[in-house]
């Protein structure tokens, strides 16, 4: 089996790598000729796989670039609808791993990563779950309403996540405590969630309502960008704990 992934990003380079760890030989390409240069679509390999890792904006374009009726098409994207593909690709569907990849680091070990798939009929579907199944044994059928809601989850789970450490890197910046010191309590907060619910698993001044607390926390933060963002957090725990 001939496969192609279009796109050399982090998605595609770690699914590249993942491939060739299984034995499995992928090839590829870079997706921003195809949308540059109209005459790159003749270097397109044949393929009976067509994997595509683009950022969403330029998806459809891409896709329209590639002539192979008779393949299985795939993308894999949280938030893009199947409908991307059109009536020429009869064959297709969905290859969503939820991760967060990137260039720099590529992951060895996919087998724990949870993969959505979807597909325009059944036979794709059980050809796209048999293609994901060399990689991880988490495989769920998932319809685009709930993958969007899952993807949005992530954000909120991952992304943002991630800014609140941004933030309390700065709030510590102009001090003798390192950004590591914090490392031991967010390791242990992650590790909670794997036992307990997210409602049980909070604490802080806003689920014990201690507004003395808050208040002299919006006093230091008062000239940084971060009160807001503060504010507005603690209301939200608030409600969800103190009402």
């Amino acid at each position: 089996m001939r496969i192609a992934i279009i796109g050399a990003g982090s998605v595609g380079t770690n699914l590249h790598h993942a491939f060739a760890l299984k034995g499995i030989q992928t090839e590829l390409v870079h997706a921003r000729p195809l949308t540059a240069d109209p005459s790159a679509v003749s270097t397109l390999p044949m393929a009976d796989v067509y994997i595509y890792t683009v950022i969403d904006k330029v998806l459809a374009e891409v896709i329209s670039k590639v002539d192979a009726p008779k393949a299985l098409h795939m993308h894999t994207s949280g938030s893009m609808s199947i409908d991307v593909f059109g009536a020429d690709k009869p064959h297709a569907g969905i290859l969503y791993f939820f991760q967060s990849f990137s260039r720099e680091v590529l992951i060895d070990d996919w087998s724990t990563i949870p993969c959505f798939i979807e597909g325009k009929n059944i036979d794709d579907v059980a050809a796209i779950y048999t293609l994901a199944q060399t990689l991880t044994s988490s495989i769920y059928e998932c319809s685009q309403r709930d993958r969007e809601r899952l993807h949005i989850a992530g954000i909120f789970a991952n992304n943002y996540t991630n800014l609140m450490y941004r933030i309390a890197a700065e709030v510590l910046r102009d001090t003798s405590i390192p950004f590591q010191a914090l490392l031991p309590l967010i390791d242990q907060t992650a590790a909670k969630v794997h036992t307990l619910s997210p409602r049980d698993a909070q604490t802080g001044p806003a689920k014990r309502g201690d507004e003395a607390v808050m208040a002299h926390h919006m006093e230091i933060l008062k000239a940084t960008p971060y009160a807001e963002v503060y504010q507005a957090l603690a209301a939200l725990i608030e409600k969800a704990h103190n009402h």
